[in-house]
């Protein structure tokens, strides 16, 4: 049994000497006519040429385990009904590779049997490959054997994630991704699959004249034990952005896809489980911003939108009040009903405020008041708004 992977370069240890020393110039000149060194730089111990594998070594989750079978006939006899069987040995289950479970006939003297299997391999832990052969002597007698060959498969990512609820229903999720295998990694693909309620905005592009280029360069190589952040944006979809109660209680987003090659081209994906976020709490009532501007002038009306989402089971009969702070000052009738809204549904409301104060203010002040049950639900620092000093005329 022999595992099928792709070569490796050959590992090559210098050994060198001043020229002083008694071997004088010998060592330097036996690099120099070694075949596998590299030209013009001897005493590095990357060398030129390719090794085959000599051993199992480790295996990486995600990646595909092959490996070639062959069954020789070492004796002078033929041997008649030869059945090989392979089997991987994993801790939570017995998977048969075989290609094929039909016996052979005869088999020839100096003659082989030979199969090549393939295995996604989606466990970590140790593995047992088990190779069995049973055959029939010229004498009838039934033989069988069985060989094993253990491997271990690491985990080749450390995968972590962030979620960030915003107030317009988008979520942004923040995946760190760190490479925790001894050698580089050429990350081919990282998407996220959203769940069927959203759709997903990638956000690890810049437009650079005209064309896409990614945030990491043109080539994305990971190096071992680095880590990368990528970030997403999940809008919901039309059909239920306006449902605010279903929104609401959705946790599951969506599975990030990673596909990734190492060495001299060994390809391996990983898909991660359902990623569940925490889902937002909005209470009976939830106030959001439509439109707001970013800059207004100071002492000068300006439009803000809202929307009130009745995110209950119950109807309720809504009355709006207006409290001035100390730096904003609403324009209309303060305490004015809203009418009836029903579970699920909302209102836009057009409001009309000012600032008379510089900087950085926070929107606040509005009160909700149900009713029906005389409850009621106070809205401050709902947004910031930038207020700077108007243009004076000379």
């Amino acid at each position: 049994v022999m595992r099928l992977t792709k070569p490796t370069l050959f590992t090559n240890i210098p050994v060198t000497c001043e020229e002083r020393d008694l071997p004088g110039n010998l060592f330097n000149q036996l690099m120099k006519d070694d075949p596998s060194t590299v030209k013009g730089a001897e005493t590095l111990m990357l060398g030129e040429m390719l090794t085959l594998p000599q051993n199992f070594g480790n295996i990486f989750l995600g990646e595909t385990f092959s490996s070639y079978i062959s069954v020789h006939n070492d004796s002078s006899q033929v041997v008649k009904d030869i059945l090989v069987k392979a089997d991987l040995q994993t801790s939570s289950q017995r998977l048969n590779l075989s290609a094929s479970s039909a016996a052979v006939a005869e088999l020839k003297p100096d003659c082989c049997i030979d199969d090549v299997i393939h295995h996604e391999v989606k466990e970590i832990g140790t593995h047992i490959l088990v190779c069995a052969v049973s055959y029939t002597t010229q004498t009838g007698e039934k033989m069988y054997f069985r060989k094993f060959f253990k491997f271990q498969v690491l985990k080749p990512l450390d995968v972590k994630t962030k979620f960030y609820n915003a107030e317009t229903d988008e979520v942004f999720l923040e995946a760190q991704i760190q490479n925790i295998t001894t050698s580089p990694m050429f990350m081919e693909k990282v998407s996220l699959e959203p769940s069927m309620m959203y759709n997903v905005a990638e956000l690890n592009t810049v437009n650079t004249a005209g064309e896409s280029e990614s945030t990491f360069g043109a080539r994305t190589y990971l190096q071992p034990m680095d880590t990368r952040q990528y970030l997403y944006c999940l809008k919901p979809k039309q059909e239920f952005a306006e449902k605010a109660g279903v929104i609401k209680g959705v946790t599951v987003i969506g599975k990030l896809d990673i596909v990734w090659k190492t060495n001299l081209g060994e390809r391996g994906r990983l898909q991660t489980s359902q990623l569940q976020r925490m889902a937002p709490g909005y209470g009976d009532v939830r106030l959001s911003l439509e439109t707001i501007p970013d800059t207004v002038n100071l002492e000068e009306p300006f439009d803000i939108t809202c929307k009130i989402t009745n995110c209950s089971e119950r109807t309720m009969d809504l009355v709006l009040e207006m409290c001035n702070t100390n730096s904003i000052h609403w324009c209309g009738v303060s305490g004015r009903q809203l009418g009836k809204l029903h579970p699920s549904s909302s209102l836009h409301l057009a409001l009309t405020l000012l600032s008379s104060v510089q900087g950085l203010q926070s929107v606040s002040g509005l009160r909700l008041t149900d009713t029906f049950l005389k409850r009621t639900y106070e809205y401050d620092d709902i947004a910031q708004v930038c207020v700077v000093s108007s243009e004076i005329k000379q």
